[in-house]
């Protein structure tokens, strides 16, 4: 998709230069500081922190842990109840999770524990002599997993644990998902997101299959008569569409393609970078897009949203970031047109100012026009229609545009599971996706040995 922008130039700066720009958002914690910051904690009994965190961390228990200087206790406690505990300590909006309803936020103090970069902390310093969880005895079962994503990645690991064997097929070439194509540069830096798939795999027990793409040399039903059980961890793979005259010009792409091709680039200088862009939407994703794109020399960034800034998914923190690296943020604005030059390539867009009537969004009539060479759009994503092509997987029940599971993350085909984002319940959150794996995992461990027992 990228290739679409081919024609644009290259940054001014050469690549060694650009990747300074790509270091860490939030640098790591020193020694010094973590036993600062851990020391500010007041280990509350029913702590709030623990019981807002998606994956059930015990967050005062791994805190006092770097306290008392136990390292490895506190990565052991984190990764047991989050494999990805590394990636999630980067990646999660803890300023409106555990951080948010910290104790430390309502005394004189009005600052936080800094949990993220204590998460951070453990699981970077941990030294284990092997992985830290073993397999239980062999159950004869082995279960397929169709995508290497958070949900993916954390239902493998758990299952293995239980004593099944997993084989994961993804549709991509490396393992990781979201988090190896989906997030900023700047917060997953150092090809993290491979190191932690690599380290999840030294359990044992699971196989990852490359370029598997389901419908296409992958089918539901065969999956289904091979295995003692299917899990479901195929994301969204289809941006949504802005439903404009000219989406499909030279310029227009979705923002998540360039963001793929910005983190798997050898060398940033070879990606196309516009003088002027435009990002559509309001999420973590348009936030991503824009300080991305201005990092790598675009001279005029606008991030246009429909509605306020406080109806914006993107966090007030992300938001902040935006603001930092000189992004311009307009709001009350929705796309109207997307204006090409002589060529049919992108030469910018028309936007409607809007305004509340009650509940409902309205058209102001009044129109302005934003120059830009390119525009990204990242107004969402949905289940891609492709992905479920095969006879068996149109039947699986769809709660809108995603599948509908039970509390135990079951569809309505026996023996077929699903979580992450591809399903209906949680905020697409990397974090949510990972707790999605673990549990449709223990639900497809007592299904089956259910089965046995009742045999």
């Amino acid at each position: 998709m990228i290739e679409s922008l081919s024609y644009l130039p290259h940054p001014t700066l050469p690549g060694d230069e650009l990747a300074g720009h790509f270091t860490d958002l939030a640098p790591p914690l020193t020694a010094r500081q973590a036993a600062i910051e851990s020391a500010r904690c007041l280990y509350c009994y029913d702590a709030p922190c623990s019981r807002i965190c998606p994956s059930e961390i015990d967050v005062a228990s791994f805190i006092r842990n770097i306290h008392d200087k136990n390292i490895n206790g506190a990565a052991a406690g984190i990764l047991k109840q989050n494999i990805l505990g590394g990636s999630c300590a980067r990646v999660c909006p803890t300023e409106i999770l555990c951080e948010d309803v910290c104790v430390r936020n309502h005394d004189f103090e009005a600052q936080p524990v800094k949990i993220g970069l204590l998460q951070r902390y453990a699981v970077d310093h941990a030294h284990f002599a092997s992985h830290p969880f073993k397999r239980a005895a062999a159950t004869g079962k082995t279960i397929a997993i169709v995508g290497a994503g958070p949900a993916g990645l954390s239902c493998a690991h758990r299952l293995a644990m239980l004593g099944h064997d997993v084989v994961i097929f993804e549709k991509e070439d490396k393992a990781g998902g979201l988090n190896e194509y989906g997030i900023a540069k700047y917060k997953l830096t150092d090809d993290f997101a491979q190191k932690e798939v690599a380290f999840l795999l030294d359990i044992g027990g699971i196989d990852i299959r490359c370029r598997q793409v389901l419908g296409e040399n992958l089918q539901l039903r065969e999956l289904h008569a091979r295995y003692d059980a299917v899990f479901l961890g195929l994301g969204l793979g289809a941006s949504r569409k802005l439903g404009l005259t000219g989406e499909d010009a030279p310029g227009l792409l979705a923002a998540v393609d360039y963001i793929a091709a910005l983190r798997q680039a050898d060398d940033l200088a070879s990606l196309p970078v516009p003088k002027r862009a435009i990002v559509i939407g309001a999420g973590n994703t348009a936030i991503d897009m824009a300080v991305q794109i201005q990092r790598l020399g675009a001279e005029e960034v606008t991030l246009v949203y429909r509605r306020g800034f406080d109806a914006m998914t993107a966090t007030h923190h992300e938001q902040d970031i935006a603001k930092a690296n000189q992004v311009r943020m307009l709001t009350w604005a929705q796309p109207q047109q997307v204006l090409l030059d002589a060529g049919g390539k992108v030469a910018g867009m028309r936007f409607e100012k809007t305004r509340m009537e009650g509940t409902r969004l309205m058209g102001t009539g009044e129109t302005f026009e934003v120059a830009a060479e390119t525009i990204f759009k990242a107004i969402g994503q949905s289940l891609a229609n492709d992905t479920l092509h095969d006879p068996m997987a149109a039947l699986l029940q769809r709660d809108g545009d995603k599948i509908a599971v039970d509390a135990g993350f079951r569809t309505v085909l026996p023996g077929i599971y699903a979580g992450g984002d591809c399903v209906a319940p949680g905020q697409d959150l990397t974090v949510q996706a990972v707790q999605h794996g673990k549990l449709a995992a223990l639900a497809i461990h007592h299904d089956l040995i259910s089965k046995v027992e009742a045999a």
